[in-house]
């Protein structure tokens, strides 16, 4: 936005992230505008958790599949193929998807920025709705702000798309609907590892549980000491 003397203006409370035009996560650049969420710190411990069991006991042989469940600006994907888990290896395949077709072009831009275009497939899909294949991790930063938090957010945390914040009236449906499917999209022994929204460790490991077919296999906390990631195996 202009004013009239040409100058380019900025609106109350908008993030110093798309004043910017970009965040750092993982060590990159990404591109980031109100299509997308801006990446966080925390999510980084994802990223991190991702690597090391897919790196566990793995060989040069081994194939590895890879989705990113709600990509948003691509930041957990595209940290996860710049990494030494992909480079150099063609026996490594990730996805990435979101159900925003806007957040996909950022992503395809910020893969390509980064040198890693040829290294993910981008998929507009509502969660598992288009996606074909079997995976060996699954990792998801969704959306769990529930409704009454947003009585409580910052102004600027606002302005951030609310597609990608929303998770229901208690913050839990993408959960819901990521466990229910599982079973369709992991392979044997597979993890999913997803970020969670402050005070959500139980009823996101509730959710688990009652599955019947996977158990928390590891929670992370962040610098904070606040639970951030959970990390779930297929057992059954």
């Amino acid at each position: 936005m202009t004013n009239r003397c040409g100058i380019k203006t900025v609106e109350p409370y908008t993030p110093i992230q798309y004043v910017m035009g970009s965040a750092e996560f993982c060590g990159l650049d990404f591109r980031v505008d109100e299509r997308v969420l801006i990446p966080r710190p925390e999510t980084e411990l994802l990223v991190a958790s991702a690597a090391r069991l897919a790196l566990r006991g793995r060989t040069r042989a081994d194939t590895l599949n890879i989705l990113d469940l709600c990509t948003g600006s691509g930041n957990i994907a595209i940290s996860l193929a710049a990494g030494p888990l992909t480079k150099g290896k063609s026996n490594c395949k990730i996805i990435a998807s979101d159900i925003s077709a806007d957040a996909l072009k950022v992503a395809a831009r910020n893969a390509i920025a980064n040198g890693v275009y040829n290294r993910i497939e981008f998929v507009k899909s509502d969660l598992f709705s288009d996606i074909k294949d079997q995976f060996d991790i699954i990792v998801s930063n969704p959306p769990y702000i529930a409704e009454n938090e947003f009585l409580t957010l910052q102004e600027e945390v606002l302005r951030e798309p609310r597609i990608a914040l929303y998770g229901g009236v208690d913050g839990l449906d993408f959960y819901r609907r990521i466990i229910d499917a599982l079973p369709g999209y992991l392979k044997r022994g597979g993890y999913v590892i997803t970020e969670i929204g402050y005070q959500q460790k139980n009823a996101v490991s509730d959710i688990i549980r009652k599955s019947g077919a996977f158990e928390v296999s590891e929670i992370v906390k962040d610098r904070n000491g606040i639970d951030r990631i959970i990390i779930a195996q297929w057992i059954n």
